[in-house]
């Protein structure tokens, strides 16, 4: 029985339709990724999954008891008051007492102080009081909406290992490439208001889309041809109205309304680097550089050279003042001590995370142009509507105000901005945030190709491997050291985040009086037993035996085969992944319980 079905769905705000009879459906301990780009619908589908969004038309079947969660992907503007009323508002439950344990136990998984205001949490912490808040349901289903947006590497790295403990439905918005790898055993793609299941991982829906794409090329190449023959054998004149002619006619009006209402694939992201003239070889030099704000040293003794042509990211927690260190190497925040020389002729455009550029009440148009009607370009003169419909803005898209727009169009809005402004340093502060994953990859290879110097911020680990070529590492404690290469490299000469930060140990179990009970001191903690000791050595042989029929049965899914014999072997299949799901999420809580106690001996 699925946990969750949709049949032919409508929804439309205008045109064009956003979901044009859509069919899903979702079963037990499945991990799917809902793939398209910016304003296709997503938000509005995990709306009408999570039962919080009515469509216009077609109905959502949800069985008797069972239960559903959405994280949303944006913090709502209301959102404050104590952590634990936030996360209380979740559970649903009429009992208080039971209210209370579950809220002890979900802040005590994600490792939240209940006593909190949300109103002085980071961004990245009130994402976690809203999981939190999710997870109080116990749901058979959690919904993502970009679990990954804002959240540091330090939180994306626990958020990934609990996850990967939870044994429910997830179904999930992401552009985070690493994020999707590791989860999506299912991808569903919604384009042009229809949704299309691949059944298959991130990987093989990249060459699988590929190859469609180009039949559908080649396909409507050979359409239009036809159509281009017919129109101009009827503008030969009078013979084609003849009586012996009238079904070939009627042919070509029929070519005709198909050719109206095919649906066509947007246009394509184009990015282009408005470049200014070469920077000097010395970009900027800094030498013991300290900066204090707020009472709080953020970073201290740094010593800093970029040269033209080098590709810095800059990584580390929230807080830890990366975006600090971009102003003060922009020359827009002085530092407390030290030492730093800009280098000649260097002409930076600067992509804020904030998107506080933006004005809000004006229009695209104006925001990109302020009301110019032709801009230069990489060194030729292009009207502003058709430079912004290489950003996929529409004439009319343009005419809007910016607070009209999604996430992601900003960011595509700022990146138009960013572009028209002559720079030899780009200064990126998040610029993958909201993106669709085409515009990334675009973006990525711009970057790549691109001759001048480039910083950047970013908590998207496959982007940094991408893009850069040495990586700033912030640990939070004010001190910070630079590694050659990316995200991976950075990773395999540091060890990774400290355990402390990216997975800590869990707290004590909650008492129903509210607070954690609290962990025995080391004195009290036993030893392993003899027959635990073999439990212990064996986990990770059987945890790997299973994992290698998961990874069989998820091939066997994405084998168009098996869906031409019926469907009694699909549901075998996914009966098994089930079981396999609940028995590994077992042994990875039983491993690790075995590990704390091995760890203390």
């Amino acid at each position: 029985m699925a946990l969750l079905e949709l049949r032919n769905v409508r929804l439309a705000f205008g045109a064009p339709t956003l979901l044009d009879g859509v069919d899903l459906r979702l079963e037990p301990a499945e991990r799917v990724c809902l793939i398209g780009r910016n304003g296709t619908g997503k938000t509005c589908l995990l709306e009408i999954l999570a039962g919080v969004r009515a469509p216009d038309s077609g109905e959502r079947v949800l069985p008797r008891g069972a239960r559903v969660a959405l994280l949303p992907q944006d913090v709502p503007a209301d959102l404050a008051g104590p952590v634990r009323l936030v996360v209380a508002a979740g559970a649903g439950l009429d009992e208080p007492w039971r209210t209370d344990l579950e809220v002890e136990r979900v802040l005590a998984e994600v490792e939240l102080d209940g006593d909190l205001a949300v109103e002085t949490l980071s961004v990245g912490q009130k994402r976690r009081a809203l999981l939190a808040r999710a997870l109080a349901r116990r749901p058979d289903l959690l919904l993502l909406d970009e679990p990954t947006n804002h959240l540091d590497l330090p939180t994306i790295a626990w958020l990934e290992s609990y996850l990967a403990r939870w044994s429910g439905t997830l179904f999930f918005v992401t552009h985070d490439r690493s994020f999707l790898r590791r989860f999506a055993r299912r991808i569903v793609e919604l384009d042009r208001g229809r949704l299309v299941d691949w059944t298959c991982d991130y990987d093989t829906w990249v060459r699988r889309k590929e190859a469609l794409l180009a039949e559908e090329e080649s396909r409507e190449r050979e359409f239009d041809r036809r159509l281009a023959v017919e129109e101009a054998w009827l503008r030969k004149g009078i013979r084609a109205r003849r009586t012996r002619n009238e079904g070939r006619v009627r042919r070509l009006e029929a070519l005709r309304r198909e050719r109206d209402e095919r649906r066509g694939r947007e246009g394509e992201v184009r990015l282009q680097a408005n470049d200014a003239e070469r920077s000097g070889r010395l970009v900027a030099a800094a030498r013991g550089l300290q900066l204090v704000r707020g009472g709080r040293e953020l970073f201290a003794d740094l010593d800093l050279t970029v040269l033209r042509g080098d590709r810095i990211g800059i990584i580390g927690p929230n807080g830890a003042g990366k975006t600090s260190l971009l102003k003060v190497l922009l020359g827009e925040l002085a530092p407390t001590r030290g030492e730093l020389r800009r280098g000649a002729n260097v002409q930076p455009a600067y992509f804020d995370q904030l998107r506080e550029v933006l004005d809000p009440d004006r229009s695209v148009r104006w925001n990109v142009s302020e009301g110019l009607d032709t801009l230069t370009v990489a060194g030729r003169p292009r009207h502003v509507i058709g430079y912004l419909e290489d950003f996929l803005f529409t004439p009319e898209r343009a005419a809007q105000p910016v607070r009209s727009l999604s996430g992601g169009e900003r960011n595509r809005l700022l990146l138009a901005r960013l572009f028209t402004r002559p720079a030899n340093v780009l200064v990126l502060d998040e610029p993958t945030n909201d993106l669709d994953l085409e515009t990334l990859e675009l973006l990525e290879n711009l970057l790549a190709e691109y001759t001048g110097t480039v910083l950047v911020v970013s908590h998207d680990r496959q982007f940094l491997d991408e893009v850069v070529t040495s990586t700033l590492a912030f640990d939070g404690r004010g001190r910070v050291r630079e590694y050659v290469g990316g995200y991976a490299d950075w990773e395999r000469q540091s060890g990774g985040w400290p355990a402390a930060q990216a997975v800590k140990a869990r707290p004590g179990r909650p008492e129903p009086g509210g607070g954690a009970v609290p962990v025995a001191p080391a004195t009290r903690r036993r030893k392993l037993k003899w027959k635990e000791e073999r439990e212990l050595e064996g986990l990770p042989g059987r945890i790997e035996t299973l994992e290698r029929e998961q990874r069989a049965l998820h091939a066997r899914l994405a084998d168009p085969g098996l869906y031409r014999n019926g469907g009694e072997g699909i549901a075998a299949v996914q009966s098994r992944l089930q079981v396999l799901a609940s028995e590994l999420a077992s042994l990875y809580t039983r491993w690790e319980d075995l590990e704390t106690i091995a760890g203390s001996d």
